[in-house]
C-alpha cells in the first residue's frame, strides 16, 4: 500500500473522529470558543511534533521564504474559517448531515486543483468527483 494512501486513510479517520468528538463537545457551548481552544491545542500539539522531530530549523527556513510563508498563512486562514463553519454546522446539523456535506471540499478541491494549478483530471476522475457530489448530496439531505 502507498504511503500517500496510509496518510489519507489515517487522515479520513481522524477528520471522522473530529466529528464526532466535536459534535459531543459541542453540547452546550460557544462553537467558536471550542473552535478556538481547539486550535491552541493543535498548535500546542504541532509544536510538539515539530520538537519531537527536531525540526524547528526548518520553522526559520518557512519564514525567510516568503513566498511560501504568504501561502501558509493563506491556508492556514482558509484552514480556521473551515473549522469555525464545520464546528457551527456541527453544533445545529447532524454529523451524518454535516459530515458528507464538508466532503463537498473534495469536489471543490479537484475544480481548483484544475483550474488553478493545471492538474489533468481524468474522465474516470470526473465521474468519481461526480459521484461524490451526488453521494454527499444524497447522505446529506436525505
Amino acid at each position: 500500500m502507498p504511503l500517500w494512501l496510509i496518510y489519507a486513510l489515517l487522515s479520513a479517520v481522524s477528520a471522522a473522529l473530529v466529528a464526532i468528538f466535536g459534535k459531543i463537545g459541542l453540547q452546550h457551548i460557544d462553537a467558536n470558543a471550542a473552535t478556538a481552544i481547539r486550535s491552541v491545542i493543535m498548535a500546542l500539539f504541532l509544536i510538539g511534533v515539530v520538537a519531537v522531530q527536531g525540526k524547528f530549523t526548518q520553522l526559520a527556513e518557512i519564514v525567510a521564504q516568503k513566498k511560501a510563508l504568504s501561502f501558509i498563512i493563506l491556508s492556514g486562514i482558509a484552514g480556521a474559517l473551515s473549522w469555525l463553519f464545520y464546528f457551527l454546522a456541527l453544533k445545529y446539523g447532524k454529523v451524518s448531515q454535516v459530515g458528507p456535506i464538508d466532503k463537498l471540499s473534495v469536489v471543490i478541491a479537484v475544480i481548483l486543483a484544475f483550474l488553478f494549478l493545471g492538474e489533468k483530471i481524468s474522465w474516470t476522475a470526473t465521474a468519481g468527483v461526480v459521484m461524490i457530489a451526488a453521494g454527499a448530496l444524497l447522505v446529506a439531505l436525505k
